[in-house]
Order: structure tokens, then C-alpha cells, then sequence
């Protein structure tokens, strides 16, 4: 689901009105009744509720007439305020403000501080409050009036309903620009907007309904300028493929992880584990020879080479030489490396020789940051990075605030500069592409945040690389699959206890649940 700023809206908006033919009217008269739809399911006994919508002078405040108007002729106790004057109000918003006059509906006028002070305790005593102040055209701060009713209704226990954005959020950042109102339910049009689905806006939309109110999504699909996906199930599902009848494991690709190191065996093991629930056929790791035996113990299903190693016990940069020369179809190394001259140099190594994709987490990333000019992909050697945002900071030298701040462009800049696919992990993990394409995913939870959880995910990227997905499909499938196990896991045993390993139980649940893929019942004769 495509995610929209302010001028991209604007834009969808017009040429559905001018190209089109679609009224201006109709698209607000749908707006408003989509409104009271996500009303009326989200709220028990919407009919007995008393409502209050606050509208602005503009086509948000028009939306809100719109809804008031529906409101009452459901039989709804409903009073409007419109914050202006009357006399300001133009065009859509102007005629379904006169609807209301002639149906008999009363508009109290709320034009400054005193208005609020004698009103805005009946306002906030209502059952439910609809906030249609500002829409997708805020470019300032609230201030003065809207910002002490923004303050207000915060501060009161009543639910609101935002129109399209909660008033105070810019549609063009992901932080608000400055004081908020704080919506139990925002219910926006056409499409998402990037504070509705980034934080930390996010926190300040409830829950989010994007309704339909008639602009086709041909017209989403070919705006021009940012590309910003949402991931949903519908659009993940189709890469996850029914094997034929007569499948064998070579079918399904043979991955190597190059990883472990004396200490750290366990990231090796996650690693190929993730790999072989994510479908690999084959999954061979190549870890330091004192390692090797501890990681076999590990895994029965997935093989094993020993690598050269140095005393440390970490592996040796002629272990370069044995991993490209085998047969794989993707390579994956990091977890538990080792950041040393001798991993630095098989790291490289493997980005200047290697011919099959590559996928490098944790310490191969960071060895890598030394040399970005070295890290770089092809359209016949994709490769894979997948940074916390601290690993980010190391990567593009800037401070990891700056990163969490601007996470999507940063993520996006670095990808198309190195023709290399992004994956920013931590909350709302986003996959940047090296076309520019951002994907937000919506899946995974704060009990994630624990040791190897990484090392899962890098598995599991790797696992459907090798099986033929396009690279953009196994970042996505990976990511979200990665998060849902994640849900599902702390659906059973809380965030607090969560660990790697549990992600790797609950992979093959999380796939049922994206694909309903159960085997067909045997019919016996």
C-alpha cells in the first residue's frame, strides 16, 4: 500500500477531480460517510453516543460538515463548531456548511480563546469528539487557539476521531512538527500518510482506517516522487509459492553462512537454522575449525566445513579461498565474525570475487564500513546489508540520533549510492532498494530486541534468495515473516522472555498464517 506526502495527495486529488471528471463534492461527501462507516464500527452503540466534530475553515472542516450532517440524519446527537468564522469558509466546504443551515443544524462559531472558554467544556463532555481542524496541508505549528484545544482535548479522558491526519502532524514528516492532537482512531483517505505509519507520529493516530472515497488506485499507483510501501499481507503472500509434488532439495537452493567464531557459535547456528525453516534445501556452514564441532552439535539437518582460523578463534582471511570456491547459491556471513584485519580481508574479499548473492549482518558490515567503496552491488550480485540503527551510524558517519531521526532517507541515500539493498531494522524496519523504493514494514515487537534475533533474520533472507525469489521479495518476505514469528511468540510468552530461538519456532506458524499453506487431507479409498 503506497504511502503518500502532502503534494502527492494534492496531486491524486486533482487528477481524479480534473483528468477524470470526479466532482470535488463527491470525493468529501465520500470522505464524510467513510468517516462515520469507521465510526460506527469502532464504537458500540454509535446511535445512544453524543458527538462533537470541531472543523476547521478548509476541506478537512468540510469533511467534518459532512460528517455532522450524516451524523444527525442516523439520529445521532451531534453538535458542531466550526473554529473561524463562518464568512471564511470557500467552496466544498462553504456548500456542505449551508446544507447544514438549511437542514436547522446549529454551527456554533468558535473564533478565539473566549469562544473556547465558554464552549469547550460542552465540547469535551460529549461521548466522542471528531477532529477535522487541519488535514494534509499543515505546514506550521499549531498555535494559539488550535494549539490550546489540542492541549485540552489531550488532557481530557474523550475519545477522538481524526479526519485524515491528527490535527498538528505535517504530512510530509514522520515527527510532529510541533503540539498534536493525541486521536483514539484516525481514519485517513486514499492512502496512508508517513506520520501515520512512521514514528513517532504514529503513537498520536490510534488506529489507523484508510478509506476508499473514490480516487482510483491506478492514480496512487503513478504519482510521481517518493515511492513509500506499506507492507501488507496481500502484497507479500504470492512469493510464497506451492512446491510441486515432486520437489527435492535441489529445488530449493544450497546456502552458505560463513560465521562463528570461539564464543560465539550460536550465531552460526541461528543463522542456518533460519536458512532451512525459511525452505533452503541445502544450508552448509563454514566456521573456524575449533568452532566446528560445537556448531554441528548444534543442527543435525544443515552441514559443515571448517575454515582456517587464527588463535583467537576467529576465522583467517584465507578462508576467503574455500567459501568462493564452492557451489552456492547465496553466501551470507557476519554473525559472530570478528571485526580483525583477517575478517576485514575475507569480508572483502568475498565483495570483490564472490559471483552469487550476498547477504552480511553484524560484524561483516562493520568491517565493510572501512571500505565502502568496496560495497557495492550488481544487478548479477545483488548484495544485502542489514544495520541496526547504530551499525547504520558506523556505515554512513553520522550520529545515530541523526539515523533515527531521518532513518527512511538515510536508508534510502545509502541504498542507491551503493546500489545495495538496505534493510534498517528496529521498529517499523524499513527495506530500502537500490532503485530508491522504501518499504515500511508493519510486523515484530520490542521483545525482538535481544541477541541473535539478527542472525535470524539474516538466515532467513538468505534462505529465500537461494530458493529464486527476486531480492526485493526474499528482503520483504524475510522481514515481515521475521516480525510475525516475533507477534507470535510474544502472543505466548510475553516480550519480556522472548528470545532468537523462539523466532525460529515460530516460523513455520507464522508462514501458515501469511499463506494458509496446509497440505491438501489425504482422501483414502
Amino acid at each position: 500500500m503506497r504511502v503518500l506526502n502532502a503534494d502527492q495527495m494534492r496531486e491524486a486529488d486533482r487528477r481524479t477531480i480534473e483528468d477524470l471528471g470526479v466532482p470535488s463534492a463527491v470525493l468529501m461527501e465520500n470522505a464524510g460517510r467513510q468517516v462515520v462507516a469507521a465510526m460506527d464500527a469502532a464504537f458500540d452503540r454509535l446511535a445512544d453516543a453524543r458527538v462533537a466534530v470541531l472543523a476547521g475553515r478548509g476541506n478537512n472542516g468540510g469533511d467534518g460538515f459532512v460528517i455532522a450532517r450524516v451524523l444527525s440524519q442516523a439520529g445521532v446527537d451531534v453538535q458542531a463548531y466550526l473554529v473561524g468564522a463562518a464568512a471564511e469558509v470557500r467552496g466544498d466546504a462553504r456548500v456542505n456548511l449551508d446544507i447544514l443551515g438549511r437542514l436547522g443544524l446549529d454551527v456554533v462559531e468558535i473564533r478565539n480563546a473566549q469562544d473556547w472558554e465558554l464552549h469547550g467544556a460542552a465540547v469535551l463532555q460529549r461521548d466522542i469528539v471528531v477532529d477535522a481542524l487541519f488535514g494534509t496541508g499543515l505546514k506550521t505549528p499549531l498555535e494559539g487557539l488550535a494549539e490550546t484545544m489540542a492541549q485540552d482535548l489531550n488532557a481530557s479522558p474523550v475519545p477522538v476521531v481524526a479526519v485524515d491526519l491528527p490535527s498538528g502532524l505535517s504530512a510530509d514528516d514522520p515527527s510532529p512538527i510541533g503540539p498534536v492532537v493525541e486521536a483514539s482512531m484516525t481514519v485517513t483517505f486514499g492512502a496512508p500518510k508517513l506520520p501515520l505509519v512512521l514514528p513517532p507520529g504514529e503513537q498520536f493516530a490510534g488506529s489507523l482506517v484508510v478509506a476508499d472515497i473514490g480516487i482510483p488506485a491506478s492514480v496512487i499507483d503513478e504519482l510521481p516522487g517518493p515511492r513509500i510501501e506499506h507492507l501488507q499481507p496481500r502484497d507479500i503472500r504470492p512469493f510464497v509459492k506451492a512446491r510441486p509434488r515432486d520437489a527435492h532439495k535441489g529445488h530449493f537452493g544450497h546456502v552458505l553462512i560463513a560465521a562463528g567464531s570461539r564464543g560465539r557459535t550460536g550465531a552460526a547456528h541461528l543463522g542456518a537454522a533460519a536458512a532451512l525453516r525459511s525452505g533452503a534445501g541445502l544450508v552448509t556452514v563454514a566456521t573456524p575449525s575449533s568452532c566446528l564441532p560445537i556448531v554441528a552439535s548444534l543442527g543435525a539437518e544443515y552441514m559443515t566445513i571448517a575454515l582456517d582460523e587464527l588463535a583467537d578463534g576467529t576465522i583467517a582471511r584465507s578462508a576467503a579461498d574455500v567459501v568462493l570456491g564452492g557451489s552456492y547459491d547465496v553466501v551470507a556471513t557476519g554473525p559472530g565474525l570478528g571485526t580483525g584485519q583477517d575478517q576485514r580481508a575475507f569480508v572483502l574479499a568475498l565483495l570483490e570475487r564472490a559471483a552469487q548473492p550476498l547477504v552480511l549482518d553484524s560484524d561483516a558490515r562493520t568491517v565493510a564500513a572501512s571500505d565502502l567503496s568496496s560495497l557495492r552491488g550488481t544487478p548479477d550480485r545483488p548484495v544485502v546489508i542489514t544495520p541496526h540503527p547504530g551499525e547504520m551510524a558506523r556505515l554512513t558517519g553520522l550520529p545515530a540520533t541523526d539515523v533515527q531521526r531521518r532513518r527512511l532517507a538515510i536508508a534510502r541515500d545509502f541504498a542507491t549510492a551503493h546500489h545495495v539493498y538496505v534493510i534498517l531494522k528496529g521498529y517499523r524496519t524499513l527495506v530500502a532498494t537500490p532503485e530508491g523504493v522504501v518499504y515500511i514494514n508493519p510486523t515484530g515487537n520490542p521483545g525482538m530486541a535481544t541477541g541473535g534475533s539478527g542472525d535470524v533474520l539474516t538466515g532467513m533472507i538468505a534462505g529465500w534468495l537461494a530458493q529464486g525469489l527476486g531480492v526485493t521479495a526474499a528482503c520483504l518476505l524475510a522481514v515481515y515473516l521475521h516480525g510475525a514469528a516475533g507477534d507470535l511468540a510474544a502472543a505466548e510468552q510475553g516480550e519480556t522472555s522472548l528470545v532468537a530461538g523462539d523466532l525460529l519456532a515460530h516460523l513455520g506458524a507464522a508462514t501458515l498464517q501469511l499463506t494458509d499453506d496446509r497440505p491438501a487431507a489425504t482422501i483414502e479409498a
